[in-house]
């Protein structure tokens, strides 16, 4: 059998050689999963943006329906042969009620999303 005889220092570079490859698999896993996560944290922020501005619209879609609402009823109101009755002053007093109350809890929502920063 041959004998083999190596120096400590080639023994310390094989050594370092040896775990720098493992290092190097390990820190390219760790860098392409860190990038997969951001992108798919990217798509979530904007997800979350289209969905915050879909709300938007909708309470502001809400808000005109009732305004409309409201004045169609009360311009119908002052034809004189329109014949009005009750029912007429009660969906006007609870769309009245209806947009206070949006308008209520927006603001709340407002204010402690103000607190909460």
């Amino acid at each position: 059998m041959q004998e083999i005889t190596i120096s400590f220092g080639d023994a310390v570079v094989a050594f370092i050689a040896a775990m720098g490859v493992p290092s190097a698999i390990m820190g390219l896993i760790v860098w392409r999963l860190k990038s997969r996560i951001e992108g798919k944290e990217k798509d979530q922020e904007e997800r979350n943006s289209g969905q915050q501005e879909l709300i938007l619209l909708l309470i502001q879609s809400t808000r005109a329906s009732i305004a409309l609402g409201e004045a169609t009823a009360k311009a119908v109101q002052r034809i004189p042969d329109a014949h009005c009755n009750g029912d007429m002053r009660s969906a006007i007093e609870y769309a009245t009620g209806v947009k206070h109350k949006q308008k209520e809890f927006l603001d709340k929502l407002g204010v402690k999303a103000l607190l909460d920063e």
